[in-house]
C-alpha cells in the first residue's frame, strides 16, 4: 500500500503567489469582523459583510456588498477570487 504525502506550501511562499496581483473576496458575519479587522468598531451581530483580502490574507477592505469589494479590487488592479 502506497501512502501519498501531502505537501504544504510555506505561508511566505503562498503569500508571494499572488505577487500583489491577486486578492480574494470572502463573506463574513459582523461578529467575525474583529478577527480580520481588529480596529473596526463593534457591530451588531448577524449582519453579512464582505472582506477583500490580499493573497497572503492581509485585510484590505470591509464592505456590505460583494460588488463593492470587487470594484475596489479592480480599481487597484487586483484580480479577484472568491472563497466559499
Amino acid at each position: 500500500m502506497m501512502q501519498n504525502a501531502v505537501r504544504t506550501m510555506p505561508p511566505d511562499a503562498f503569500g508571494r503567489l499572488g505577487d500583489g496581483e491577486i486578492a480574494y473576496v470572502r463573506p463574513l458575519l459582523s461578529e467575525e469582523v474583529h478577527e480580520l479587522f481588529p480596529q473596526a468598531p463593534r457591530l451588531a451581530p448577524g449582519h453579512r459583510l464582505w472582506a477583500l483580502l490580499s493573497a497572503e490574507g492581509r485585510p484590505i477592505l470591509l464592505t456590505d456588498t460583494r460588488a463593492a469589494a470587487i470594484a475596489n479590487a479592480h480599481e487597484h488592479d487586483l484580480e479577484t477570487l472568491s472563497v466559499h
